[in-house]
């Protein structure tokens, strides 16, 4: 066999080889759907020649790549860890991206006798346990992402009580006059928060009919002529606290 005929053979071989493990790769694929905090995700899994597990989310779908050896159950473990990071890596760039929430905290800072200076407002999904912060050294308050979500009047709130604590850095009565000054809705926002954590907290142990009731209407105090029914007896009136 001449040099240029082995050469050839060689690489024949190599190239024969190359395309049974992509075909090989190929079949090794599943494909399936996963719900993962409220995201439904298509979930494609790929076993490849790497060494760590690795994961993608785009446009909706969930690519994993994985080494031949990993255990299924491994795959089962890892994945929705691995989802939950990519989707609040998602929402954070999401909600980054809105600049009406810096416009409304300094408007929220000009009311101030003394306006603080803001520079940025950024959401994150990491602050879990407070609504918001504000650093007077980067002049940037860090609010929850789920805020983003909720009314207007509620947001300007969270601002106004981090801005707040510019000027006291307790919850005084000099620092609740303050913020009741620069945002009358002080109070209602935090009972619409109060309402919002408690549900949040139940929700896991609402019986499925309870769970049904408050995400599929809108409910509402009675009427006059309700409660007049339910004083009577004839009626029993729903009035959620």
């Amino acid at each position: 066999m001449c040099k240029r005929t082995g050469w050839l053979w060689l690489n024949t071989v190599r190239f024969g080889i190359i395309q049974r493990e992509a075909k090989r790769e190929r079949r090794i694929m599943s494909q399936q759907t996963i719900t993962i905090d409220g995201e439904t995700l298509n979930l494609v899994i790929q076993r490849k020649h790497v060494k760590h597990i690795n994961a993608r989310l785009r446009n909706g779908v969930l690519s994993v790549s994985a080494p031949h050896n990993v255990h299924s159950a491994t795959l089962d473990e890892v994945i929705p860890d691995l989802a939950r990071k990519l989707i609040r890596r998602m929402h954070a760039m999401q909600v980054n991206r809105e600049e009406d929430a810096l416009k409304l905290a300094r408007l929220v800072a000009a009311r101030f006798p003394r306006p603080v200076d803001v520079q940025q407002v950024q959401f994150v999904t990491t602050q879990q346990a407070r609504w918001g912060s504000y650093s007077a050294r980067t002049h940037t308050i860090r609010l929850n992402a789920v805020l983003r979500r909720m009314p207007r009047w509620v947001l300007e709130a969270v601002v106004a009580h981090e801005l707040a604590h510019v000027e006291h850095l307790d919850h005084s009565l000099a620092f609740w006059q303050l913020l009741r000054q620069v945002c009358p809705d002080t109070d209602r926002a935090n009972a619409f928060l109060a309402g919002v954590s408690w549900l949040a907290h139940q929700w896991p142990d609402l019986p499925g009919v309870e769970q049904q009731l408050l995400a599929r209407t809108h409910l509402e105090h009675g009427d006059d002529r309700d409660r007049a029914d339910a004083a009577s007896g004839t009626d029993t009136a729903l009035n959620p606290t």
